[in-house]
């Protein structure tokens, strides 16, 4: 009888190892746009991403896929900032804008 026991224990145990894991979702890939002058905007990999930059202090979040990226911020037909950058998957890079424009 005890063994009975212990092996139906076992079994009711071992269902719920696999019926309750939920899936893990990774992080999301995203570059982080700080500095960005007022009336800019963000290009990623030559296209535009949001509207154009309301205030100086308000970082801009893009969702990106994985890997390298230019990213440029232009002001009108001219590019103020322009960096190369890499981002691993789940990885949020910050990019601060050092322009004379933004300061």
């Amino acid at each position: 009888m005890r063994v009975f026991v212990l092996i139906t224990m076992a079994g009711i145990s071992a269902c719920s190892w696999f019926g309750s894991r939920k899936p893990v979702l990774p992080d999301p890939t995203e570059i982080i746009v700080t500095g960005a002058p007022m009336g800019s905007v963000v290009f990623v990999d030559g296209s535009q991403t949001g509207q154009p930059t309301a205030a100086n202090d308000h970082p801009q979040i893009l969702a990106v896929a994985a890997g390298a990226h230019k990213v440029e911020i232009l002001v009108g037909d001219r590019v103020v900032y322009r960096e190369d950058t890499y981002v691993r998957p789940g990885e949020r890079r910050t990019v601060m804008v050092l322009s004379g424009m933004s300061r």
